[in-house]
């Protein structure tokens, strides 16, 4: 079934680099990991929050090991996100059977 530009999808948003997640991952102490998982769900949701309308889309999870997060959104949300500042990829997770 092909799905339509108005249909929810789970996608992957990789950022570029950023050297505050850089510095903040090097910090291998408990409260290091805290402010790094602070940090990214903050940059992951201000991106959402000026980039797409709010309640239009439903971040799933931040990823920390690579500054990116999951988010179920519709392909012409996704497009948005391609070309929103400091994107570097935006992909459609793609369940393999």
């Amino acid at each position: 079934m092909a799905s339509s530009k108005s249909e929810s999808s789970s996608y992957f948003v990789f950022m570029n680099y950023d050297p505050q997640y850089e510095r903040l991952r090097a910090d291998r102490t408990k409260k290091g990991a805290f402010e790094l998982d602070l940090y990214l769900s903050r940059k992951h949701d201000e991106l959402l929050a000026s980039t797409l309308e709010t309640g239009s889309y439903k971040k799933t999870l931040s990823l920390v090991i690579v500054d990116g997060f999951a988010v179920e959104i519709t392909e012409d949300q996704a497009n948005v996100l391609r070309s929103a500042k400091g994107v570097r990829v935006v992909e459609k997770n793609e369940e393999v059977a």
